[in-house]
């Protein structure tokens, strides 16, 4: 398993210097295994360098799974070059609603007057799948999507592979309003998805100082003490966590736009 981070940053893309260690696109992971089609979690602006790298490619098929449809989460879609081949076939998995269906939340915003194109003439063959409550199979690799806590339809991914495991809970709060250090793991949101897990992505974009805003709670944008706590409860495997706040998700990844980890 090789994932690549294209971006990490929280709630809006920061180009500037200020930026560059950590790059300043929002959420989107590129993720390649043995025997399995390309997935990519999450269609923030990230997913648009991401678009131009697989131009010399040509992938066939691509997974594109969507753990909510925010907009640092989906802004870069309709900028991600294989949507304009006739000759992709992209499978968009996302969190389910009981309102509508998830093309129909997509094309609102795939649509006049917030894009100039509508949803239904990009020249892709698009599928759309509500990600279901067991887990499924895409190609190699074992696939679970659980709801997590986050304003509005979220889901979190745990990929399994021969070769290890990733779980990407990039807006979360393991607990809200109860004392984590004494709460049972089964009763924490996202524990099945990061128990054991080789390697964490996992929102930590706040200080310590900046959360107690009371704006700023409840939204899924945890601080990094609370991370570490819940990855220790957890106690195995790796993670990748940010000190810094607005910076997303990561630990020094240098001065690189992104981060290849294996």
């Amino acid at each position: 398993m090789r994932a690549t981070v294209w971006g990490c940053r929280g709630s809006l893309a920061a180009p500037g210097q200020r930026t560059l260690r950590y790059g300043g696109n929002t959420s989107c992971v590129e993720v390649r295994l043995r025997d399995c089609p390309l997935i990519v979690l999450d269609a923030g602006t990230g997913i648009r360098p991401l678009g131009v790298k697989l131009d010399a490619e040509r992938p066939e098929t691509i997974h594109l799974l969507l753990t909510h449809l925010h907009l640092d989460h989906l802004e870069g879609l309709g900028f991600f070059t294989p949507c304009w081949s006739s000759d992709t076939d992209l499978h968009i998995w996302g969190p389910p609603s009981p309102i509508r269906s998830l093309e129909e939340r997509l094309a609102r915003y795939l649509s006049p007057p917030l894009f100039p194109v509508q949803l239904s003439d990009v020249p892709a063959r698009m599928t759309f799948h509500d990600v279901p409550d067991e887990a499924w199979e895409i190609g190699s690799c074992h696939v679970l999507a659980q709801p997590i806590s986050h304003p509005g339809p979220t889901v979190g991914y745990r990929l399994n592979d021969g070769g290890g495991s990733l779980a990407y809970l990039p807006d979360h709060e393991p607990a809200f309003g109860v004392d984590r250090s004494t709460v049972p793991l089964e009763w924490m949101s996202g524990y099945a998805l990061a128990e054991g897990v080789d390697v964490l992505l996992h929102d930590s974009q706040y200080g310590e100082g900046e959360f107690y805003d009371c704006a700023r709670q409840g939204v899924g944008r945890r601080r990094e003490r609370v991370v570490w706590r819940f990855f220790r409860r957890l106690n195995r495997g790796r993670h990748r966590c940010n000190r810094r706040p607005w910076a997303g998700w990561f630990l020094r990844f240098g001065r690189s736009r992104r981060k290849e980890f294996r």
